[in-house]
């Protein structure tokens, strides 16, 4: 056999309340001057008013430039923002985009260059070598559970093309999972975030990588998911649900370190050429692409189909992802969400380029991602 190496993320508080507790984690550890990182929206909103409450006893700054699939010239503002409130300390607070820039701007603060020159396929690529202010995360959505993640993602200002930050020194001390954030999102936000958590669980359990600790979160991640999403749409303050929800997105984070497959290597192409939210383009995706790879991985789709209460084995796990779509208000075809046949041969390019297929249980080429997005238009 061959030996493989497996680790597993950070400390996590969980739980309604839990961003009550920052204040007193931050000044347990002898800090004082948080610069929060968020988003344009959330900066405006009273959940981030509501949150600096709770921090008394703190100078705190907050930078509210991230916005849409965020992009390294946000992150070199956030730094610039750190410097000037000669910040100790970094809060992330908000979804997954705001999240991915606060885990760098500590790296882009203390460290030279732009911070597309640490993303990890940069030809010259910097080490990141020097000590990061401490960092603490609070994710506002349940979706991409970046705030367990050792992997920022940040798009070329220019091109929109995603690239990677990859390192455990970027790893949150502390994650304060408070599905409390949660309850002030709009169903649509809810069901796209939602399907993005269901989506890496899934494909992380589809992946013929091996790596069984995370095959067994990813498919408790599944269940979890596939039973609360539906609730947590229709039903915006049960906390129940959104706790799963919350719990689920975390799963599936952790669970991609294993590697993901073909819906995400297109949905980075979405994200890139059409400006599509992350979310909405796993979603609008993952039907057509787990049709395809049915039958090189049948077993498994019946253990998904068997966790998610899908009456008739693994034949019928697709079907009844497309009616989960339908109920939770994901409908249409790529071209009603703004995607057009010309931009199919850059999707095509991008999404052949993009590493997470490589994992995907069913090999895959230009012309079968030609296939699937045409497909799914």
């Amino acid at each position: 056999m061959t030996i493989s190496g497996f680790s597993f993320p950070t400390s996590i508080r969980f739980g309604a309340g839990a961003r009550k507790e920052v204040a007193a984690h931050l000044k347990s550890q002898g800090l004082k001057r948080p610069l929060i990182v968020t988003d344009k929206a959330l900066a405006q909103l009273p959940v981030l008013a509501e949150f600096k409450s709770h921090l008394d006893g703190l100078d705190v700054a907050v930078f509210g430039g991230v916005f849409g699939n965020p992009t390294c010239s946000q992150v070199m503002d956030g730094a610039a923002a750190y410097k000037a409130h000669r910040a100790d300390c970094v809060i992330g607070f908000g979804g997954g985009a705001a999240l991915d820039v606060a885990k760098v701007v500590g790296v882009a603060a203390t460290h030279e260059g732009d911070i597309l020159e640490y993303v990890w396929d940069h030809p010259k690529v910097r080490p990141i070598d020097k000590p990061l202010p401490y960092f603490v995360a609070l994710p506002t959505t349940s979706g991409t559970g970046s705030e367990v993640g050792r992997s920022s993602v940040v798009s070329e200002n220019d091109t929109h093309l995603k690239r990677v930050v990859f390192s455990p020194k970027i790893l949150a001390k502390v994650v304060f999972a408070d599905p409390e954030l949660t309850l002030a999102l709009p169903p649509h936000v809810t069901a796209a975030t939602g399907m993005d958590a269901l989506t890496h669980n899934i494909e992380s359990y589809l992946s013929p990588a091996y790596h069984p600790l995370c095959d067994g979160i990813a498919l408790e991640g599944t269940r979890i998911a596939a039973a609360a999403l539906e609730t947590a749409v229709n039903q915006p303050s049960n906390l129940q649900a959104r706790s799963d929800m919350m719990m689920a997105s975390m799963m599936g984070a952790i669970a991609f370190q294993k590697d993901l497959g073909a819906v995400h290597s297109c949905a980075h192409a979405l994200g890139a050429v059409c400006d599509l939210h992350h979310g909405l383009a796993n979603a609008l995706m993952i039907d057509t692409v787990m049709e395809w790879n049915y039958e090189s991985a049948k077993e498994k789709f019946d253990e998904l189909a068997h966790v998610c209460k899908v009456q008739g084995g693994g034949e019928n796990f697709v079907p009844w992802l497309r009616a989960l779509k339908a109920r939770i208000g994901i409908s249409g075809k790529l071209s009603a969400h703004g995607v057009k046949r010309e931009h199919l041969p850059r999707l095509v390019e991008i999404a052949t380029a993009d590493m997470c297929h490589q994992t995907n249980p069913r090999p895959v080429t230009a012309e079968d991602f030609t296939r699937l997005f045409e497909g799914a238009m």
